[in-house]
């Protein structure tokens, strides 16, 4: 797998007419180089952080990592360096040195995902004539975006695992436990079963019985998600449902809404069915030269209500792979012309989200995610709908 991912990297750095490729991305590094770091709290994060320097033509990126025990065995030695700390002054030097050394004569643009303060200092210092252009836009979105079979038989295996733990938390579900008491039998439960990483901070959020009521959202809309609290969970509590792991580098997300200690009342029940048309329409059509304004066009007309089917601050569908949400996007505020540029092709791989709503309802919100094939779909997930569908 990561010499197929390899290939497609050489391929389309060679398209860019670039002199090379400086990753700093924690995801991007681990595309490009199948390297694992220990996940870490955000701001120690990026001062541990792989970094990759991919070559044209080279047969790996160097890679500079504090945690070598990560290394894919197979990684030739002398293309793995000590870590940099790019949130410092000497470490983003040390970096640019080397990377100029790589240009030299030859000279070229150099494509870059991130920037920290330091670097964007010792490149302006050493670097200021080479041109900079966008990684992350321009090579590593092109490359993530059509998976191999392999990537989709990872990504399958993420799910799985994933919808396992999430059994054992429904089956522990009833009033009285908190909100916090589902991401310990969850987490304690997807590490038991070998993930490898939490990805998405558990999500178990109650549901308000109307948008009015609040919590207040800048877009008018529903607020969702909210951070997971000690709130005690009472009898009929709607709760929509969101997590995600990491395993062998590829994500997974779980989508569902649950009922606590209840069954639901046929305003609900309309509600789920609603949510089910929308998704077997967007079914119905997915193939590969759709496009995604085919499907958000189709998901309206399913829903055939005065509001789109789906979170005003999020969307339709959102690509998944080594980020729990990556390329193709479908149904934001780029609006319908950008929807419209995104064609489905074999390989494709994303996660539809829409939700249904009515003040008292609770609403319905799930998620299935959805390769693209030769002449159709496949489901990645296999999660029942309970209590809304024996």
């Amino acid at each position: 797998m990561r010499a197929q991912r390899q290939a497609k990297l050489d391929d389309a750095l060679g398209g860019q007419d670039a002199a090379l490729a400086l990753l700093l991305g924690t995801t991007n590094v681990r595309w490009a180089t199948g390297a694992r770091v220990v996940a870490a709290d955000q701001g120690r994060a990026g001062r541990v952080r792989n970094v990759a320097l991919v070559v044209p033509g080279d047969t790996v990126p160097h890679l500079f990592t504090h945690t070598p025990e990560g290394v894919p065995p197979d990684h030739p030695t002398d293309h793995v360096h000590p870590g940099v700390d790019l949130e410092t002054d000497a470490g983003a030097g040390s970096l640019v040195a080397f990377v100029g050394d790589r240009i030299g004569a030859r000279g070229g643009r150099v494509l870059l995902d991130e920037w920290t303060m330091p670097l964007r200092a010792a490149w302006r210092s050493r670097l200021a004539d080479v041109v900079v252009g966008d990684a992350a836009v321009n090579l590593m979105a092109p490359v993530k975006l059509v998976k191999t079979g392999d990537e989709l038989a990872c990504i399958r295996a993420a799910q799985h695992l994933n919808e396992q733990a999430m059994l054992d938390v429904l089956a522990g579900l009833r009033p009285g436990l908190r909100q916090c008491d589902l991401s310990g039998v969850f987490l304690q439960r997807v590490f038991e079963l070998g993930a490898h990483q939490n990805t998405v901070d558990p999500i178990w959020e109650v549901m308000p019985e109307s948008v009015a009521s609040g919590p207040r959202s800048v877009t008018g809309d529903l607020v969702f998600p909210t951070v997971t609290t000690e709130r005690v969970l009472s009898p009929g509590d709607v709760m929509w449902v969101d997590t995600g792991i990491t395993l062998d580098g590829y994500d997974s997300d779980f989508g569902r809404a649950w009922i606590v200690g209840a069954e639901p009342t046929a305003a609900q029940r309309d509600q789920f069915r609603m949510w089910r048309e929308v998704v077997d329409a967007v079914l119905a059509i997915t193939k590969p030269g759709v496009t995604g304004g085919d499907l958000t066009r189709t998901a309206a007309a399913a829903y055939g209500g005065d509001r789109r089917p789906w979170m005003a601050h999020l969307y339709l569908a959102h690509g998944i792979g080594v980020d729990s949400a990556e390329a193709p996007f479908i149904g934001t505020d780029l609006g319908p012309e950008f929807d419209e540029s995104i064609v489905l092709v074999p390989g494709m791989v994303f996660v539809l989200e829409p939700i249904a709503w009515a003040d008292g309802t609770g609403g319905y919100r799930g998620e299935e995610i959805v390769a693209v094939t030769d002449d159709g779909y496949e489901l990645l997930s296999d999660f029942h709908y309970e209590p809304y569908e024996s």
